[in-house]
């Protein structure tokens, strides 16, 4: 890309004169040459330094955050590029000048203030736009970006994540602005979206990620089941009836088509089956449900001694009924995860004529492919199923309905519970959740719903 060629060249002339402005301090210290000369020469130098931490590239995004998150990824790297060049420049001084004490500290201190403000700068851009950023990348650039060379080498990952943003993020931005006016997610009845067990729809933190923006900008017109964040799968149906015709009451819509994560499938299912929602709903995708239930649920509250079950059951209701659940239970929404209330529940749940019903699924390759607790859990499900899962559900019980739409890895890591919806905002190399989500609504419109 030309806007990068461009940056480049900026970057070299920008890292020159940080250089040049640490080293000056040192030749006025030194008498070497006019001192005249070498005041206008860091007086211009202070200027073009003020101008980079203002605006350090030429890059020209059409989101505003990018071009910032870029900006400050750029400030980055023209620290490290400016950090080799004051390494030769000391090596040069002292191979040939042999600088006093005096002058070794002010070159330091010169170093020390340049860097630090670069840094910063560039740091506080990143860590305030960047979406990609991890929790992980977070805490050590805060811990460790004082520290020679480990922070190199965290400036430098950080660096290369915005880089991978601001490509990706462009890409889509101009792929979506191409078809804008298609509005190929606009379906006749408007998309339900609903969360799974131990989750929340909260307004800043969206469960599905950056999914439900991706289908809004193609036409999409998206609503949330709000249901407790645990809870069995009667009472969670039960609320989502009520948010199914809360929906229709205050939209006119007629019926609505619901995307199910997880055992959010399960709610769904029993509304739609067991409580008269099927006039409602036109379709129902559910993603990645345990319809046969996860066997290590069954060996966890087998094995686990009642006390124990009892104490982290009254922490977990305590702690969401104070962030707004009105009466969350944890260990009715465990047990219907099991294989025999399962059974149960799928003997009760019949499929009822004029929904449209399909499912979607993934798996992992390996437990690495996915963070605490899912990396755990793959095992578990591995060890019981002897079958491939997603870190939480084995891919035969994911399949129900009409049709089944299954996510083949082609990573080594694979694509985890957690990354069907978004979880970690991660691009994923070959797999990319908010597309798929996006080819599965515009599929859902040109079957009419």
């Amino acid at each position: 890309m030309k806007t990068i060629q461009i940056s480049k060249s900026r970057r070299f002339l920008a890292a020159a004169d940080i250089a040049a402005l640490t080293n000056i301090p040192v030749l006025l210290c030194a008498k070497i040459g006019p001192m005249l000369l070498w005041i206008l020469i860091m007086t211009a130098l202070s200027i073009y330094y003020i101008f980079i931490n203002i605006k350090p590239s030429k890059i020209r995004s059409p989101l505003r955050r990018l071009n910032f998150m870029y900006n400050g990824r750029e400030l980055l790297v023209i620290f490290l590029w400016s950090f080799v060049f004051n390494i030769t420049s000391a090596i040069l001084w002292k191979t040939f000048f042999d600088p006093d004490l005096t002058e070794t500290i002010l070159f330091l201190v010169s170093f020390i203030l340049t860097g630090i403000i670069v840094v910063f700068n560039g740091v506080m851009r990143l860590m305030t736009s960047s979406a990609r950023l991890g929790i992980v990348q977070r805490v050590l650039i805060i811990l460790f970006w004082w520290v020679p060379v480990v922070n190199i080498f965290i400036f430098q990952k950080a660096a290369k994540t915005a880089y991978n943003e601001f490509e990706i993020e462009t890409e889509k931005y101009e792929l979506d602005s191409v078809r804008k006016e298609n509005e190929i997610c606009k379906t006749k009845y408007p998309i339900l979206m609903v969360h799974g067990v131990f989750f929340r729809d909260l307004k800043f933190f969206n469960y599905w990620g950056r999914v439900p923006k991706e289908l809004i900008r193609n036409g999409a017109e998206i609503y949330y089941g709000n249901q407790q964040s645990a809870a069995s799968v009667e009472k969670s149906a039960e609320e989502l009836k009520n948010r199914i015709t809360e929906i229709i009451e205050k939209t006119g819509c007629e019926k609505v088509n619901i995307i199910a994560h997880s055992k959010g499938g399960l709610d769904s299912r029993y509304a739609v089956s067991c409580l008269g929602m099927a006039k409602y709903v036109a379709s129902l995708t559910t993603v990645n449900t345990p319809h046969c239930g996860c066997e290590y649920a069954d060996f966890l509250l087998k094995r686990s001694p009642a006390s124990f079950k009892k104490f982290i059951s009254e922490r977990y209701n305590s702690a969401l009924k104070k962030l707004g659940d009105p009466n969350p239970d944890f260990l009715s929404a465990v047990h219907d995860l099991t294989t025999e209330r399962a059974q149960i529940l799928n003997e009760k749940m019949i499929p009822v004529g004029g929904v449209f019903c399909q499912s979607v699924g993934s798996r992992m390759k390996k437990s690495s492919s996915a963070p605490f607790p899912q990396n755990l859990t793959y095992r578990l499900v591995r060890h019981f199923n002897r079958i491939d899962n997603d870190g939480l559900v084995d891919t035969e019980s994911m399949k129900w309905g009409s049709r089944h739409i299954f996510f083949e890895p082609k990573s080594k890591r694979g694509i985890s519970h957690g990354d069907m919806i978004d979880l970690a905002r991660e691009d994923i190399p070959g797999f990319d959740i908010r597309e798929e989500y996006v080819k599965i609504v515009s599929d859902l419109k040109s079957l009419g719903y």
